[in-house]
């Protein structure tokens, strides 16, 4: 069978002007002899409603009603998107998950889909149907509903087309695809064509909204190449594969930024085996994740200052750990909230020398001073002051040759 899966964002599907629209795409594909398998998120705005709601019934809502509350948003989206097909004249119903069923494993708001069952639904697809599934969701050995995560909806996707070895795995979303750079803050940001899963996946965790980097992972492992694209103007998009694919001339494939992060400084700490472990435990017991860490020894060896990055909605958490911490000693403690992370990345980088003179010297000439760097393989991070992050994504924009 030549199978495509197409996933729907809750944009895509947030009014019913805009389901119609979507069920004309899956006729489309109908129409082209596909067999289609449909996966679509909950409309948008309704998984928040639904957790205000959980919030004014309990402070302590548990996790497993939690995960049967939003999970109701994706079973109405997948309804309506099969109401309409059959309006159209065509064999169309909704799958909620525990019917297939998709099999997940690991803690509720956070499991991951181990196994899908996909007897049910080839038999379907082989009637000539149409099956709307529910995303974002499983089921557990407990025969309990469990969710897969915010933005688990592509996982699902992808999931399914690894399952069903699909021959497209497209998502719909409300942007044209991937961008060397978010186009909201820079109007020469230009669409990707062909973008690396490694690529994909620094961008996506550096900021870039389209996809959450989990179902990156989830594409790479499995090797299923994504399209995304916009479920609102018909324009080819971004196609994610492997590297081996893909045929590059530019060094950077994208700049990305960061808006929500805060750097952490302690001063003076007593430099001996184990205190950066003592220092980053509670931190990582506390689910706060540390990005960019320095550290700077003193010249007698016996002092060293420590600095990383966390998001800032973890700022207060993080002082009070820290500050009630009694294993570690420091001079100083210094928090700093406006900062921006900003990102090159691109796999030309691994066999191209000089790319790392070139950003810093483009951000000293305009005068953007660099607090701190970190480096991997595929990519370049510095962090600047918030204010600067317009003028260093353009520089380097313009530096690197994405503007054409």
């Amino acid at each position: 069978m030549k199978i495509v899966v197409l996933k729907f964002g809750g944009t895509s599907v947030g009014t019913i002007e805009k389901i119609k629209k979507v069920a004309e795409i899956i006729a489309n594909y109908k129409r082209k002899k596909y067999k289609v398998i449909v996966v679509s998120s909950a409309m948008s705005g309704v998984t928040n409603e639904l957790i205000k709601k959980s919030s004014k019934i309990s402070d302590n809502f548990s996790n497993s009603e939690h995960d049967v509350l939003v999970s109701s948003g994706e079973q109405i989206a997948c309804s309506l998107i099969a109401g309409r097909l059959v309006h159209k004249g065509y064999k169309s119903r909704s799958w909620l998950s525990w019917q297939i069923p998709i099999l997940t494993v690991g803690a509720h708001r956070n499991s991951r889909i181990n196994q899908i069952n996909s007897n049910k639904i080839k038999k379907y697809l082989k009637q000539g149907g149409v099956p709307i599934i529910t995303g974002f969701q499983g089921v557990n050995n407990e025969n309990r509903i469990t969710t897969i995560g915010r933005g688990g909806s592509d996982a699902t996707a992808i999931m399914v087309a690894k399952f069903f070895k699909a021959k497209r795995c497209v998502i719909y979303t409300d942007v044209q695809g991937v961008y060397t750079t978010d186009p909201n803050k820079l109007k020469k940001a230009k669409k990707i064509k062909v973008i690396s899963y490694e690529e994909m996946l620094e961008m996506a965790s550096l900021g870039a909204k389209v996809m959450q980097p989990v179902s990156i992972q989830d594409a790479r492992l499995n090797r299923i190449d994504i399209e995304v694209k916009s479920s609102f103007v018909k324009k080819t998009g971004t196609l994610i594969t492997k590297r081996s694919n893909i045929v590059n001339n530019k060094i950077i494939t994208g700049i990305s930024s960061t808006q929500n992060d805060s750097k952490v400084s302690l001063i003076g700490v007593k430099d001996k085996p184990g205190v950066a472990a003592s220092i980053f435990k509670p931190l990582s017991k506390n689910l706060i994740n540390v990005d960019m860490v320095v550290q700077n020894i003193s010249a007698n060896g016996k002092e060293t200052d420590l600095t990383f990055t966390i998001k800032s909605d973890d700022l207060n958490k993080t002082k009070k750990i820290i500050q009630e911490n009694r294993t570690i000693k420091y001079r100083k403690l210094i928090f700093e909230k406006d900062v921006s992370k900003i990102s090159a990345i691109g796999v030309g980088m691994i066999t191209t020398p000089g790319v790392t003179f070139r950003m810093f010297q483009t951000l000293a000439d305009k005068k953007i001073n660099i607090k701190v760097i970190s480096t991997s393989e595929i990519k370049i991070s510095v962090l600047i002051d918030k204010k600067d992050t317009n003028k260093a994504l353009a520089a380097l924009h313009k530096e690197f040759k994405l503007d054409y």
